[in-house]
């Protein structure tokens, strides 16, 4: 998500409006959907941290005040953009929000391989698979469904065909059906067809054995 977007930003002329209105909208989900990330976090994984090395819950917590900050000025930049009629201004303008986007992708990279060295690896250190995967439901459980069809959409998109197919396995095996067909459909619309056609066989083999 964040490497797309940077790249529709760095091809974008911001003075013809056709360009900009849906990059715009792209960029606003982008902050949109960190922002309830870290949300996220902040209620479920660092409360739990929390508990058993407070240090480091502390660490993550300023680093997402951080982030709302690079995010917020995103969003001044947007409705800066919007209310601009000038064509000069909103040259000037889409340039100031590529470059925040810039620094917002940059932080949120270096941010998230920390939770993946550190985080990760103290929830493995106290907990079990099972209590790992009840929290887990407990998160999927305050997914707004209009907000998990966005991640959906973009985890589909980010992941290996590999983790699409062990992803939808999992889901077969767990949810309720609808739930496994709603991401058939995410799958067959975002990903090319050579991609769907590998994943759908992996599935089609794996309930035929």
């Amino acid at each position: 998500m964040l490497y797309q977007t940077a790249t529709i930003l760095q091809q974008t002329d911001f003075t013809n409006s056709y360009d900009t209105d849906k990059v715009m909208d792209q960029v606003l989900e982008v902050v949109e959907l960190f922002d309830k990330h870290a949300h996220t976090e902040d209620n479920f994984i660092l409360t739990d941290i929390e508990k058993h090395q407070p240090d480091v819950a502390s660490l993550f917590e300023e680093e997402h005040v951080k982030d709302h900050e690079l995010s917020s000025r995103i969003r001044t930049l947007l409705v800066m953009f919007r209310y601009t009629f000038s064509t000069a201004e909103k040259a000037e303008i889409g340039s100031a929000i590529r470059f925040a986007f810039v620094e917002f992708l940059v932080f949120n990279l270096t941010h998230m391989a920390k939770e993946e060295n550190v985080l990760n690896n103290l929830l493995w250190a106290y907990h079990t698979d099972d209590e790992l995967h009840g929290l887990t439901q407990q998160i999927l459980a305050h997914v707004q469904p209009e907000d998990n069809t966005k991640y959906s959409r973009w985890m589909m998109l980010g992941l290996s065909n590999q983790e699409i197919i062990n992803w939808l396995k999992e889901v077969r095996n767990n949810a309720p059906e609808f739930v496994f067909q709603q991401l058939l459909t995410v799958g067959e619309k975002e990903l090319s067809a050579e991609r769907w056609r590998v994943v759908r066989d992996s599935l089609t083999d794996a309930m035929v054995a």
